[in-house]
């Protein structure tokens, strides 16, 4: 099983501090990577308060400190990004970090990308739908003529640099909508499954989309999954539920049902439900459920949500030191 980890580069605090923030995620990453870790993905958001607004670039400068980490998005904002520049980018970072690349495709948790870049928030699901297809198709196929209804046409156009990997994988991201899920299937590419709490939820979104990806023909071997959410892990149990709360709550003042923060009860419940905090003993067993349960062979892991840096460092740590060698050892006895 391959494990890894995702930020967003969100900054709270001081928002002029956004070279220190991506110092620090370029220091992690090269530590996660010199650790064995498999995958770390950046998101994609166009707010004051988040660091990474283009994640490709700040991959390519993880890629250039780095030796065998694969670099993906989490996600990048298929629907108001423009799907041609999209693959000249990756195409270009493959290369650069010879063959490590992956795009994780979405449709945005938040509508500010598409004002910021003239699309309407009444197309969200068109273009994404468009967008994705077109994407795939480049990558597949970048000579075969194509029109749509949100772009101009293409026709012997050159879009390149070709990625370094023969097929350079395009993840689709689902937050828990089925119909994203349906299309994954149908489109025959792996799904990154969102899940704060446990895999329970993700049960049928699994089912719905290998189903789809079998009725539209694609080999069940080829239509994996790979899960993510939030984790804060601490040496015990007690420990990383109380120290992680104050930050979480606050984390979530971001969200519009949370404007005060998040209640302590309802982070409870979601502890209770599976959201992977707790000591690393309690981490493992939640990796796990999800690599039984859904067959996920990939978790990511948001290590630093709302956290400062030497309390997201800490909780990096005992990922890479107890976790990640558990993980690794329990999935590979399974295999053989």
């Amino acid at each position: 099983m391959e494990l890894g980890i995702y930020s967003f580069g969100d900054i709270r605090d001081d928002p002029s501090s956004y070279g220190k923030r991506l110092d620090t995620l370029l220091r992690q990453a090269q530590h996660a990577d010199e650790a064995g870790l498999d995958v770390i993905a950046l998101g994609e958001h166009h707010r004051y308060d988040f660091a990474v607004s283009a994640p490709e670039i700040v991959l390519a400068a993880i890629a250039a400190t780095t030796r065998r980490i694969r670099l993906t998005t989490a996600v990048s904002v298929v629907s108001t990004n423009d799907p041609v520049r999209l693959m000249e980018q990756f195409g270009t970072l493959d290369n650069i970090s010879h063959g490590r690349t992956e795009i994780t495709a979405g449709r945005g948790a938040f509508p500010e990308s598409f004002p910021l870049f003239g699309r309407s928030q009444q197309d969200y699901d068109a273009l994404f739908d468009e967008n994705i297809r077109l994407l795939i198709q480049l990558r597949d196929d970048p000579t075969e003529s194509w029109s749509g209804r949100f772009r101009s046409p293409l026709r012997d156009m050159h879009v390149g640099p070709r990625p370094s990997q023969a097929r350079m994988p395009i993840w689709i991201g689902v937050g828990g909508t089925p119909t994203s899920a349906a299309r994954a299937g149908t489109l025959g590419q792996p799904m990154f499954l969102s899940l704060f709490t446990g895999p329970g939820p993700g049960v049928p979104l699994v089912e719905l989309y290998q189903r789809a990806g079998e009725a539209a023909g694609h080999d069940p071997r080829s239509l994996r999954v790979a899960t993510g959410g939030h984790m804060f892990i601490g040496k015990t149990s007690q420990g990383a539920r109380e120290a992680f709360f104050p930050y979480y709550s606050r984390y979530f003042s971001l969200h519009p049902s949370f404007r005060d923060g998040m209640p302590r009860s309802i982070y409870d419940h979601w502890i209770t439900e599976g959201l992977l905090v707790g000591s690393p003993q309690q981490v493992i067993d939640g990796i796990m459920a999800h690599h039984t349960l859904l067959g996920a062979d990939r978790y990511v892991a948001q290590f630093d949500a709302g956290l400062p840096e030497t309390v997201s460092d800490a909780s990096l740590e005992l990922y890479l030191t107890e976790v990640l060698p558990a993980i690794k050892s329990a999935t590979k006895q399974a295999e053989s």
